[in-house]
């Protein structure tokens, strides 16, 4: 049987928890009740005003981390990012090599922070495309040594080989749109961001060229000289690769356009894939007469990847600028 003086009653309970309440109530009491009535009328206003600040604080870091793009603070990028790799780590490591998965969750805080989530998601299609099509007839290419290495992961050379030049281009977007002049070198945040998209467009373009022609192409032409030339050869190109650049070039510039918005018109598009296919091109001549020849040792296929983002850019920047007028 319960005591009865470990009950609360409930009429004393009901005026306890009044007179914390109602600092009125509080006053009409004892003196160290008016003491801790006045405290708590003091306080509340500083209190209310500090909670206020962090809930705008945490509210305001939230939703800069999906602004459309410019500077995203860097450290929510670097910890959201953090989040995402270590979430999705299992697939992750499928795709890349452990030092690869490190330089890409650096890439990812780059382009996050320069263009925000919209940027972001275009590399990261691009990654999810480029090892789709790396799969494609995989055990094919192996046996016959024309495979990617490593089972098909990517490496840090090939990470920033792949896409310094699309980080150059959204660090200059992000200047661009944080000028008072809304311009970067004498260009604006949307051609410097066609610029971006253009990059990683031609890189696709040139992955889908190369791992379908290496597993469909029924016939390989060296660029240079139209002679045949085995399947995976440096420089070689077939029908069947080169309409697979242009559908790979194609992909990525309209997610950019008609998904997340980061290319402003359908012309855009038309020539962020005109650029990435221009540029392919150009790579598989660079292939053929520079890539693996005495003294160019230098010339590997990261730098050449290199060169081929590079101009794709340097295309697709020229002609929004001065054939679209963006």
């Amino acid at each position: 049987m319960t005591s009865s003086a470990n009950i609360a009653h409930p009429r004393r309970a009901k005026t306890s928890i009044q007179s914390l309440l109602d600092p009125t109530a509080l006053s009409s009491s004892s003196s160290s009740s008016k003491v801790v009535a006045s405290s708590l009328h003091n306080l509340s206003p500083a209190f209310l005003l500090s909670s206020s600040s962090i809930s705008l604080d945490v509210s305001s870091s939230f939703s800069s981390l999906f602004q459309f793009s410019g500077n995203v603070p860097f450290i929510p990028s670097l910890l959201l990012n953090t989040l995402l790799f270590f979430s999705l780590r299992p697939k992750l490591m499928t795709m890349l090599t452990p030092e690869g998965f490190a330089h890409s969750l650096a890439l990812g805080t780059m382009l996050w922070t320069t263009l925000g989530w919209r940027g972001w998601t275009v590399c990261v299609l691009y990654l999810f495309l480029g090892q789709l099509v790396t799969k494609i007839g995989f055990d094919e290419k192996e046996a016959l040594g024309i495979a990617e290495g490593r089972g098909g992961r990517r490496g840090p050379e090939n990470v920033w080989g792949s896409a310094f030049t699309g980080v150059l281009c959204a660090a200059a977007a992000a200047q661009a749109i944080n000028s008072s002049s809304s311009m970067f070198l004498g260009f604006s945040a949307n051609v410097w961001i066609l610029g971006y998209v253009a990059s990683l467009a031609t890189k696709l373009a040139d992955t889908f060229a190369s791992e379908i022609g290496k597993a469909y192409g029924k016939t390989t032409f060296l660029i240079t000289s139209l002679k045949p030339v085995p399947r995976g050869t440096e420089g070689a190109i077939s029908l069947e690769g080169t309409l697979a650049s242009i559908l790979g070039g194609s992909l990525l510039s309209i997610y950019a356009y008609a998904i997340v918005g980061l290319v402003p018109s359908i012309a855009g598009v038309g020539v962020a894939t005109f650029a990435s296919f221009v540029a392919t091109m150009i790579e598989s001549l660079i292939g053929a007469t520079l890539q693996e020849k005495d003294g160019l040792a230098w010339m590997s296929n990261e730098v050449v990847n290199f060169f081929n983002t590079l101009i794709g850019a340097s295309i697709a920047i020229a002609m929004g600028a001065f054939v679209l007028g963006m």
